[in-house]
């Protein structure tokens, strides 16, 4: 009986690994290797002399590890630890590649972006840099750890390892606790940014709470609010408002020449009787929590989310008060805004031009608006959505001939590109934004004979454009720079609109330079569309200072007529 030649099993480590072992492996390599800008940030630290520092840094990795340990270590099952490791790679390398890239945190709300991004903006984000790194820091360890053995093991085995790592992990963790707790507490307060900047217990903790439910809105019953609205107009008025509501995206407040930025960035703007209003701070830095947050009437600081969610916003108050309310979206959807009044996407309007197979130009938020409004009868608001600004393609976000400022930035890796370049192609996007808000005017301005007509533009966060070495948006609010925060608010008023609500753009002119931030949105739209309700703030409302009368919305004026229910 002759014997069957089998060629060897392919090794590349001597013997089997513990399963444990294994774990201990991979939270090394994850903590050493996918943790450049959180080991940036420790050595940047102050120290008496050199030795402190890496003495510093060492005692921090012993306890990085045995935090991440303590996950690993617990799920170092023989048919789970290679899994588990596969999954930690890959994910730990794309996260590391973004966070070394455009110098983002992952926090909660850099994750709810994530998982509610459309296609258009995730294929913006793919390069040949992602994909040669997640080979590299990703695929490649992946495929070493799929060919290291793992020991088979007794289920007594396996527990006494798992004990021991366990302990282990707890003394290190202990240790370092009893002996640098001054310094690792002086460490945390000045750099609460570090729970975001720590992978993979950054994202695995983010992401198992937003896959758990944990920021989905909790069951609770729907709050209205506002139900006593009603829009008074003066007796003898013969035309309804009309008032367009631009949201913008990623727009900066620094780069609008409307507001003393170098470049003509507002050209068309310019030329027109509009008030840019200069200190205007976002609600947030990210989209996901700017909008819901601005269009609620909770502000900033009382702003949650669950909260939000499940009360009327200033949308439904205006619906409530007899208003017709369109919402038209050109991003990534209205956030739950828009949820309970008439809305449509960009797409849905069967486009003769303005869109490609990807996504459309802003433009196309105007496909047929006119015949629309021409179908309304009484007061009106349309909320426009725009793609705006959004990165890091910003050269995408504008049509053939809008290219002013070159060269420009035509790759989505903005750190491979000059600081010209970048800002070329942002503050491209920038002009064709004032080209969109001239167009809307111009159709303000044709409904004249129909409608008393008013424009108000607004951004839903700002943008870094490689300030600090950071990129594009979404940074913890207590540490996100001014770029991130800092937003346009434009006005215009017809004479029309001035004249019959008695609101003189000479007046709002000398407010320019007033602090304003996003709470003061839902209130100003209530003041324009003269919506009386308990609701309604006037100190909040950035007209109220200049509308002749300010006794109007408080409901004293005795040739007013109430309008809708």
């Amino acid at each position: 009986m002759t014997k069957k030649c089998s060629a060897p099993a392919l090794r590349i480590w001597p013997t089997a690994l513990h399963p444990v072992s294994m774990s201990v492996c991979i939270t090394l390599m994850l903590c050493l290797f996918y943790n450049e800008p959180l080991w940036q940030l420790i050595l940047d630290q102050p120290y008496e002399s050199v030795t402190d520092r890496w003495l510093f840094a060492t005692a921090f990795l012993s306890f990085l590890a045995a935090v991440i340990q303590l996950f690993i270590g617990s799920m170092a099952w023989p048919r789970l630890v290679k899994p588990l490791a596969i999954f930690l790679l890959l994910s730990a390398a794309a996260v590391n590649y973004f966070m070394e890239s455009y110098g983002i945190l992952i926090d909660k709300s850099m994750v709810q972006n994530l998982f509610e991004t459309d296609a258009a903006e995730a294929s913006d984000l793919i390069s040949t840099e992602l994909v040669s790194h997640l080979l590299f820091k990703g695929l490649l360890p992946a495929v070493i750890v799929m060919l290291v053995p793992i020991r088979r093991t007794t289920l007594k085995s396996q527990l006494t390892a798992q004990g021991l790592s366990l302990l282990f992990c707890i003394t290190l963790i202990g240790l370092n606790t009893a002996l640098l707790y001054k310094d690792y507490s002086s460490l945390f307060r000045n750099h609460r940014e570090i729970r975001n900047l720590a992978v993979p217990s950054n994202y695995l903790y983010y992401s198992a709470r937003y896959l758990a439910g944990a920021y989905d809105p909790v069951s609770r019953p729907f709050q209205p609010l506002g139900m006593d609205a009603v829009q008074r107009v003066e007796t003898g008025r013969q035309k309804p408002d009309l008032l367009i509501v631009v949201l913008g995206e990623t727009a900066r407040s620094q780069n609008f020449s409307l507001n003393g930025y170098a470049r003509p960035t507002n050209p068309e703007l310019e030329a027109r009787s509009v008030v840019s209003f200069r200190n205007v701070e976002a609600c947030g830095t990210s989209t996901a929590i700017s909008v819901p947050c601005m269009f609620s009437l909770l502000g900033r600081a009382h702003y949650e989310a669950q909260t939000a969610s499940h009360q009327s916003n200033v949308l439904d108050v205006l619906q409530q008060a007899g208003i017709n309310v369109l919402w038209r979206d050109n991003n990534s959807g209205c956030k739950g805004v828009c949820e309970r009044v008439p809305h449509e996407s960009t797409q849905q309007l069967i486009p003769e031009h303005d869109c490609d197979t990807e996504e459309c130009f802003d433009e196309q938020l105007l496909e047929g608006l006119d015949k629309w409004l021409d179908q309304q009868s009484g007061s009106t608001m349309v909320v426009l959505h725009q793609k705006g600004s959004h990165g890091p393609s910003y050269y995408k976000r504008i049509p053939k001939g809008y290219e002013t400022f070159t060269p420009v930035c035509t790759s989505n890796q903005l750190q491979s590109c000059s600081k010209e370049t970048i800002t070329n192609a942002y503050d491209n996007s920038i002009r064709y934004t004032d080209h969109l808000l001239s167009q809307i005017i111009d159709l303000l301005q044709d409904q004249g004979e129909r409608y008393t007509t008013a424009m108000v533009y607004i951004s839903d966060h700002g943008e870094s454009l490689g300030e600090n070495n950071l990129y594009l948006h979404g940074m913890p609010w207590l540490i996100a720079p001014e770029e991130q925060k800092k937003i346009p608010l434009i006005t215009w008023l017809s004479d029309d609109f001035q004249q019959s609500h008695q609101l003189p753009v000479s007046c709002l002119q000398s407010h320019k330079e007033q602090p304003l931030s996003h709470d003061y949105l839902p209130h100003s739209l209530l003041g324009l569309l003269n919506v009386n309700t308990s609701v309604y703030k006037r100190e909040l409302d950035l007209f109220a200072d200049c509308r002749a009368g300010k006794n109007r919305l408080a409901g004293h004026a005795g040739t007013l007529t109430t309008q809708g229910s």
